[in-house]
């Protein structure tokens, strides 16, 4: 008896790869924009559940017909009307049928003019609303704004506040940054990680002050109620310190 073989049966997944086969950065500052951007962004909306950041994420606008669909993985992509959490690729056949509004782009040296083109073509192509492209060898930044399906420069970058994202873009200070809605700047992760340290210490050090202050007020004849109060303690706090 001759076994036959089956054919082997393609995944659905395997028509849509998930890498590009290209690193995430090609040195450390296009690295640190890109996470700086992607998790500042991600903060700015945390309590929305409906908004979707990513980077370096394979975007697949339309499915498969015949062999591997064209595709782009935006340095930053912000996507509004789809649920947070995690993907192996953005489909946007199955997101329905939305978008990525908001797509940031960080030039490198191996970024050619053919390239950084085709990227702009499909964005425009696709429907990208904001298109963002910033150069750290120069600090050059440019925008463009989807106007009748059209991708149309931004005339002036410095200052411009994003219809979407309501963050300011500044360079003034050497450095492509962004500025939140209630003008805090977007930090890096050693920023947030160092601030939050600090506040952290800072109120330690204001909990042992009031500790501290417990046994003097006590002394000058305060109730522990009046101390509590004072203090703002609860008594069960002021009981265990005296």
């Amino acid at each position: 008896m001759v076994q036959q073989l089956q054919p082997t049966s393609v995944t659905p997944d395997c028509l849509y790869p998930e890498s590009d086969g290209l690193p995430l950065s090609d040195n450390t500052i296009q690295f640190r924009l890109i996470t700086t951007l992607q998790g500042g962004i991600d903060a700015l909306f945390a309590d929305d559940p409906n908004v979707f950041v990513a980077a370096d994420l394979l975007w697949y606008p339309v499915e498969a017909v015949e062999g591997v669909p064209e595709s782009q993985a935006p340095d930053v992509m912000v996507v509004f009307g789809r649920p947070k959490g995690d993907r192996r690729s953005y489909k946007q056949f199955t997101e329905d049928n939305i978008a990525p509004q908001v797509v940031f782009e960080i030039l490198s040296k191996s970024n050619t003019s053919k390239e950084m083109l085709n990227k702009f073509n499909f964005y425009e192509r696709h429907g990208v609303e904001e298109y963002y492209l910033y150069d750290p060898a120069t600090n050059s930044l440019k925008g463009w704004l989807k106007q009748n399906n059209r991708l149309i420069p931004i005339d002036n970058m410095e200052g411009w506040i994003s219809p979407r994202l309501g963050s300011r873009f500044e360079t003034a200070n050497g450095a492509l940054e962004l500025y939140r809605p209630d003008g805090q700047r977007m930090e890096t992760y050693v920023e947030t990680s160092k601030r939050a340290q600090q506040e952290a210490q800072r109120a330690e050090q204001e909990a042992k002050a009031r500790r501290d202050a417990i046994p003097r007020l006590l002394a000058l004849g305060l109730s522990v109620a009046q101390v509590a109060e004072a203090l703002d303690l609860s008594v069960e706090e002021v009981n265990q310190r005296y």
